[in-house]
């Protein structure tokens, strides 16, 4: 799990409806078991031509857009299949945060345990967000702050988001699901102690 506590970076604007978790990374790509590699190929369809160069008209191949760390998105981004590698091909491009009206449930859960914040914001505001980078031609930058829940846009203007608890803290302090229970120890210990007590017949 990589910690992620704040980020303030280049936000690009890809306010499009439905962008499912194939044209984020397509199944040509999912190929091997490594871990890593999908970065090369997020958004494939749209980032590159049919003679495979770099297509110019999309939004991550022009500056400083291609330096992004936020993507603002449309509602119910990363739908579709439950592949985790579509948030992996995010990270490893350099998302940080997605802010978005609506997100596919696991595709959701999936960005908090490879190091992206799912921020839900109402569309009217994250196209607000959107026009503020656009007018300042992409150089103002956007901050999602985890631990305050509140995104912070080129403004100054503050939003503030909801986050599952439990998934923000383990966002935060960069712990997967057996680091997070090892880290209750103690609770555990005095729950069995305590159970032991009300029934010894199950130990």
């Amino acid at each position: 799990m990589e910690a992620l506590r704040k980020v303030t970076g280049i936000a690009a604007p890809m306010l499009r409806i439905n962008i499912d978790t194939d044209q984020i990374i397509p199944a040509l790509f999912l190929g091997g078991t490594d871990a890593k590699g999908y970065g090369a190929n997020l958004f494939h369809g749209s980032r590159f031509l049919a003679d495979g160069k770099p297509n110019p008209e999309f939004i991550l191949n022009q500056p400083p857009y291609d330096k992004a760390q936020v993507l603002l998105a449309d509602r119910n981004f990363g739908c579709g299949s439950s592949r985790e590698r579509a948030p992996k091909a995010l990270r490893e491009f350099g998302f940080r945060a997605i802010l978005a009206p609506s997100f596919g449930g696991i595709f959701f859960n999936n960005c908090y345990r490879n190091g992206i914040i799912p921020v839900e914001l109402p569309i009217e505001i994250v196209r607000s967000i959107a026009a503020e980078v656009e007018a300042s031609g992409g150089t103002s930058p956007v901050t999602v702050d985890v631990a305050a829940q509140v995104v912070t846009a080129p403004s100054g203007a503050r939003y503030p988001f909801a986050a599952p608890a439990t998934l923000r803290q383990m966002l935060m302090e960069g712990m997967d699901e057996i680091a997070l229970t090892l880290s209750r120890g103690d609770e555990i210990t005095r729950y069995r102690e305590a159970d032991r007590t009300r029934r010894p017949w199950a130990y």
